[in-house]
């Protein structure tokens, strides 16, 4: 089980696409899983056929833990048994291992090209079975382990470039072949920002990466949510017991350490909103938004990025161990969504760049993969400012808990028709209400409540969109 994401230390198997006997091509995806931040899709590193599947659906695995044994010797027979308990990266033949012998330094390919950390102890050495022939094995496992060929100055036990599945997904949707790219990440692991700069000279080459740009193939949806359906259920139970995992896991962590780490405040807004409401529906038939989705919380989104600009020290995160205030000089947007496997943040990168057009088409792409189940976990990290939307189910307000590296989230509440005095009378007008949570060690009131009023002003009034930005 590799680390799919950012530290993760587990996943939980939801389904396997291949059976034991199945041919599988380097690429193509063999399983799916969730960890605590998404569901993801793993592809086989190898050619070869499936030996083994070390672990049933819906079980949850450990990094590191080998989930699936692949013979990749042609004709030669897969290994009864020894094999299984070891990665099948780690081996070019199916062979009993030979005895007494190091582990290769660095990082060992897994499933997807790189894995855990080797360990510095040798492992003890196997007694070989009876019927097999030991003097193949022993010429050629070193060979497969030590001898892998240079990839961009750094090399894998299985020669291809290390990189992370959506870092892998980015580069053939680039056009970018791994293997010219110079990594920077720890223990020569390309990151998607090496995936960027060597996509910048030339944004779309024509080269040919069929080992090192896995393309999953197309497989059914995934079940909607595996944890919400417990087998210990039965009927007429006055209690169902649910395993905590996943999803609901992280954000469970997350929010504890958030709520009792950073010092929040709440300050809240109510104003009219209807000058905003007409907006949306004038943008609905411009042709310069023709066949988006357009709606109030794109607006609401526009005028946090303006309000940003206008104060920027909210978009900023506290570093408990340099003892520094970062301050973020780019917008990556959070939009908290509720999904059939718990709460997550996706964000929208470099989203004060945008226009309107395609600030609505990002804010769709976000929905429609949340919803899906699809989102990565690249998706959900460096967030700089997060929107929860709690409005859809006609909640007034609330008072949000941040996301974790956050220092302000703004709730935007339901908008109702209600009587307010417009123009010194009392009318039926559009009226919503917007509260903010915010860091109090690096936000103080002055700038939380200067903030909260610009984003209220630019709603009230939308032609501040123009004359503020």
């Amino acid at each position: 089980m590799p680390d799919v994401g950012e530290g993760l230390t587990e996943a939980e198997i939801l389904k396997w696409y291949v059976q034991p006997g199945d041919t599988v091509t380097d690429g193509q995806v063999v399983c799916e899983v969730e960890t605590a931040k998404a569901a993801v899709e793993l592809p086989s590193p190898f050619d070869g056929t499936v030996h083994e599947l070390c672990f049933p659906e819906g079980t949850t695995v450990d990094v590191g833990q080998v989930i699936i044994s692949v013979n990749v010797g042609g004709d030669a027979p897969p290994a009864p048994a020894a094999p299984v308990t070891e990665s099948v990266a780690a081996q070019a033949v199916p062979a009993e291992p030979v005895a007494e012998e190091d582990e290769p330094q660095g990082r060992q390919p897994v499933l997807v090209g790189y894995g855990v950390a080797a360990s510095s102890t040798k492992r003890r050495p196997r007694k070989a079975s009876g019927d097999v022939v030991p003097t193949a094995p022993v010429q050629q496992a070193p060979a497969a382990v030590s001898v892998p060929e240079q990839l961009n100055g750094h090399a894998s036990a299985a020669g291809r470039p290390l990189a992370k599945p959506p870092v892998r997904k980015l580069a053939k949707d680039l056009g970018v072949d791994l293997t010219t790219v110079v990594p920077t990440g720890p223990d020569g692991i390309i990151t998607r920002e090496d995936v960027h700069a060597a996509a910048a000279p030339a944004p779309a080459p024509a080269v040919e990466t069929p080992a090192a740009a896995p393309a999953p193939v197309q497989a059914p949806a995934p079940a909607a949510a595996p944890a919400a359906a417990p087998t210990t259920e039965t009927s007429g139970a006055r209690e169902t017991r649910v395993p905590i995992k996943g999803v609901r896991k992280a954000t469970a962590a997350a929010m504890v350490g958030s709520a009792f780490t950073a010092p929040h405040v709440t300050e809240f807004v109510t104003f009219d909103i209807t000058r905003t409401m007409k907006l949306v529906e004038e943008l609905k038939t411009d042709k310069d938004m023709a066949g988006l989705r357009v709606n109030p919380l794109l607006l609401i989104a526009k005028a946090i990025l303006v309000a940003v600009r206008r104060n920027p020290e909210i978009n900023a995160a506290w570093d408990e161990a340099a003892q520094e205030i970062v301050l973020k000089h780019y917008v990556n947007l959070g939009i908290a969504a509720a999904t059939p496997r718990g709460l997550i943040v996706p964000n929208i990168k470099d989203a004060h760049a945008q226009t309107l057009p395609e600030l609505s088409k990002s804010l769709s792409e976000l929905v429609a993969t949340a919803r899906e189940g699809k989102t990565t976990p690249a998706a959900m990290q460096g967030g700089t400012f997060t929107i929860t939307n709690v409005g859809v189910f006609g909640v007034d307000t609330g008072t949000p808990i941040l996301n974790p590296g956050e220092s302000a989230i703004l709730a935007v509440g339901a908008i109702k028709l209600q009587p307010w005095v417009h123009k010194g009378k009392v009318k039926p007008r559009q009226v919503t209400t917007l509260a903010l949570s915010f860091d109090h060690r690096l936000v103080d009131g002055e700038l939380g409540s200067k903030f909260l009023a610009d984003v209220a002003a630019i709603l009230e009034q939308p032609k501040r969109l123009i004359t503020w930005a």
